[in-house]
């Protein structure tokens, strides 16, 4: 029996945990706890459309109202100290224990920082309060450059843009994006940012970032660029530290089954900190997408109740840059053959990341429609026919036929 849940970490994890558990007439007491003073909300707006217009009407997922008719309580700027595992309690900072039947760590990564890079003017977006500070100094004509040509990296250069900045994209791989995509499609994502008014630095790693006054120089190579903000954009690094020091299993995140289970009884991690046996992939992955935190979220919620579930998703997720719409399925870190279908100059097309003839992921622009069918096509560890994948005449549904 089940009479309290306690999720550390108030984000996407957290809320869809409350908004399953209560959707399944689950009745017992339900506790988020967070160490930002924010209710939960959403992140991957920070980059795109809050960056832009700054409204953050739609960001939050759980109306205060929602929470209380739900009872659902939050504890909001209050950081675990503790977790208990066998005792199956949490200790918050300021000395309270709560205990649970379940406990869901959903502590999510910091971002990746810098070693000796300070300034005011050099940040780093991760929450909604980086955000915030990025909003007020991207104004229009500010000198903006961003070091890191990934997702996040590239959402902040194009969201500077259309604030009116001069922005300048550096990465040290050969193109934007290499490292998912490979060089060929990184080349097309270079080309968009070309188009939308961005200078770029590719190949080239920093060298040093400095602050000096209200100005920041940032050395690439032979060249020094002055810049009035930086957005270092290197990933981030999960918040493993309290499930560490409980003695949880720890590598590149928290271990877990895929049913989100860590070696301890009634213990779960999900989200981005969460490193989970794939069952489609046969082994196991951090990735930091929404989309799997969401569903995440629900599978924990339906195992506490005893719904046995299992996360079994191929990935999906989204950026939005420019006037464009990206779109990604699958995981793919080795491929030997990519099929496109449509067109690299339109900027409409998808590709098909292929291994022995088996679809491992599809990367689309303005071809979303594409990308629904090339989740299945990867899920059902699919071999078509590559002349039928590039066709665009052909309905990619009716390749899972017989699979």
């Amino acid at each position: 029996m089940t009479d309290t849940v306690v999720a550390v970490g108030a984000g996407q994890v957290s809320a869809v945990l409350a908004r399953t558990l209560r959707r399944r007439k689950f009745d017992g007491r339900i506790v988020l706890v967070g160490a930002e003073p924010h209710r939960p909300y959403q992140r991957p707006p920070l980059s795109k459309e809050y960056l832009v217009d700054g409204d953050d009407e739609d960001l939050y997922l759980l109306p205060e109202q929602w929470c209380a008719d739900k009872d659902v309580e939050l504890l909001l700027g209050t950081p675990v100290t503790g977790l208990d595992v066998a005792g199956r309690s949490v200790t918050l900072a300021d000395g309270r224990t709560i205990g649970a039947d379940a406990i869901v760590l959903a502590t999510g990564g910091r971002a990746r920082r810098l070693p000796d890079v300070e300034g005011d003017r050099i940040l780093y977006l991760r929450t909604l309060d980086d955000a915030g500070r990025l909003d007020q100094l991207l104004q229009p004509g500010a000198r903006l450059v961003v070091v890191g040509g990934g997702f996040i990296g590239s959402e902040v250069a194009a969201a500077g843009r259309a604030r009116g900045a001069e922005v300048t994209l550096v990465e040290m791989l050969e193109q934007p994006l290499a490292r998912v995509l490979g060089t060929q499609l990184g080349a097309v994502c270079a080309q968009v940012h070309v188009r939308g008014g961005v200078q770029l630095r590719l190949g080239q790693p920093v060298e040093s970032i400095v602050q000096s006054g209200d100005v920041v120089r940032v050395r690439v190579g032979d060249e020094t660029l002055e810049a009035d903000v930086v957005v270092v954009g290197v990933g981030i690094e999960p918040n493993v530290e309290l499930a560490d020091a409980a003695g949880l299993k720890v590598d590149n995140g928290i271990v877990v089954d895929e049913q989100l289970r860590t070696g301890a009884p009634g213990i779960y991690a999900a989200g981005d900190v969460a490193n989970v046996h794939h069952p489609l992939y046969g082994k196991s992955l951090r990735v930091e997408h929404f989309d799997a935190a969401s569903k995440q979220g629900a599978v924990v919620a339906n195992n506490i109740l005893g719904r046995e579930s299992t996360f079994a998703d191929p990935y999906w997720f989204w950026s939005d840059q420019y006037d464009l719409n990206l779109q990604y399925t699958g995981h793919a870190t080795s491929w030997d053959r990519v099929v496109l279908r449509g067109s690299l100059d339109d900027l409409a097309f998808t590709a098909f990341y292929l291994e022995d003839g088996v679809v491992r992921a599809a990367f689309a622009i303005e071809r979303g429609d594409d990308i629904a069918a090339a989740g299945q096509l990867v899920a059902a560890q699919a071999r078509p026919d590559p002349e039928a994948l590039a066709d665009v005449d052909t309905d990619l549904f009716d390749l899972l036929e017989g699979e």
